[in-house]
């Protein structure tokens, strides 16, 4: 089977599908990769060290066009499908249900598709959820971009010169980002205060050192796949008056809130960062969403009411090695559970392909958006 990998086309994109050292493992396991030149610059890859793992570097027509397997981070376009061979597959981060139209391209080029954020959240599928390893390094770098922009240290600090105090963070949700968030401000010496209206989430948060705010929840908190998937106005503004006191006097407020499908639920009100410290910070994890706080903008800093605002939309990227690394892990975890080198195995009850599978044979088949 052979294996093609595009140059990401997203731009601040660094990431790359797949690394060579992970190619190696599947030219190993008898697969065959090709891989578009510049494929993999951004995150530190040159074509010499695909080269050495095995893997023929082409041009991007060819990788589209001759290979039975394409491997992205992001969405290709339209017209790039358009290119690929009829029953060929198809394989990133789709967002399906807010993407119909790639859903539209893919299942006119008669090839499938399978949503790598769409892989079942189970024990089973561990090594394939790529959410998680992303989430996880995106919750280390909002930390390390607050502590850019903070104008002051996170530990306490004893000098002859007197004592300065430790910062204060406030992180908003405790799931995959939000917990490595907390452990990394813990690790710097900051006090943490955590909220989430999961209270299976309290113990968590606890034993990273990490202080709980706990908000009371009610019948509209719905959760699902690890994730709140509904809530009603009326608990966001109980939520928002309980926090007011805690966000305005934090130094650093990181939030995470996402609801799979929907624009991010406000959290930090204008109102609140008026309240805040001159000189504090907010990372804005959710920012391309609409935004937990509604003052942030997509991929600018912007400095409101004196409080510096982060609304970076791609923090994985900001760590491109890593993440290359982790997400060529998760892909060729994927990629092993539904093929051999000699082609795809179509198991279509089985859980994991029927959750991630979203166009079969350029026919569309997954709920979300058939």
């Amino acid at each position: 089977m052979l294996i093609g990998i595009p140059k990401e086309t997203k731009e601040g994109e660094r990431r790359v599908s797949l690394t060579p050292d992970v190619a190696k493992s599947l030219i190993n396991a008898g697969y065959s990769v090709q891989v578009e030149s510049g494929a993999g610059e951004g995150a530190s890859f040159s074509d010499d060290d695909y080269k050495n793992a095995g893997a023929n570097i082409v041009d991007k027509d060819k990788v589209y066009s001759s290979s039975q397997v394409v491997m992205k981070v992001n969405n290709a376009s339209a017209a790039e499908l358009g290119l690929m061979k009829k029953d060929a597959v198809y394989m990133s981060l789709m967002f399906a249900s807010a993407n119909r139209e790639i859903v539209a391209a893919g299942a006119s080029a008669g090839i499938s598709m399978f949503s790598m954020d769409a892989i079942p959240r189970i024990s089973r599928a561990q090594k394939m959820d790529v959410l998680s390893s992303q989430s996880n390094l995106a919750g280390y770098k909002t930390v390390m971009l607050g502590a850019h922009y903070l104008g002051k240290i996170f530990p306490m600090l004893m000098t002859a010169a007197g004592t300065i105090k430790p910062s204060r963070v406030v992180i908003m949700g405790a799931g995959v980002a939000g917990l490595q968030a907390i452990a990394t401000a813990k690790r710097l010496g900051a006090i943490v205060e955590v909220s989430d209206i999961r209270p299976e989430t309290k113990e968590q948060v606890e034993s990273l050192g990490g202080k709980y705010i706990e908000v009371k929840g009610d019948a509209s908190v719905k959760t699902g796949g690890g994730y709140v998937t509904s809530v009603s106005d009326e608990f966001l503004k109980m939520q928002q008056e309980l926090l007011f006191k805690h966000i305005t006097q934090a130094d650093l407020v990181i939030t995470t809130a996402l609801i799979p499908g929907k624009k991010a639920p406000v959290l930090v009100t204008e109102d609140m960062v008026k309240n805040m410290r001159p000189g504090s910070v907010i990372v804005d994890m959710a920012v391309e969403q609409g935004g937990n706080c509604p003052l942030s903008e997509v991929n600018k800093v912007v400095v409101k009411h004196g409080v510096t605002i982060v609304g970076e939309a791609n923090l994985p990227s900001l760590l491109p090695m890593n993440a290359s690394d982790l997400y060529a892990k998760n892909i060729q975890a994927f990629l092993l559970h539904l093929s051999t080198k000699d082609g795809f195995k179509w198991e279509m009850d089985e859980e994991i392909t029927k959750g991630s599978l979203i166009v079969h044979q350029g026919k569309i088949v997954h709920p979300s958006v058939a």
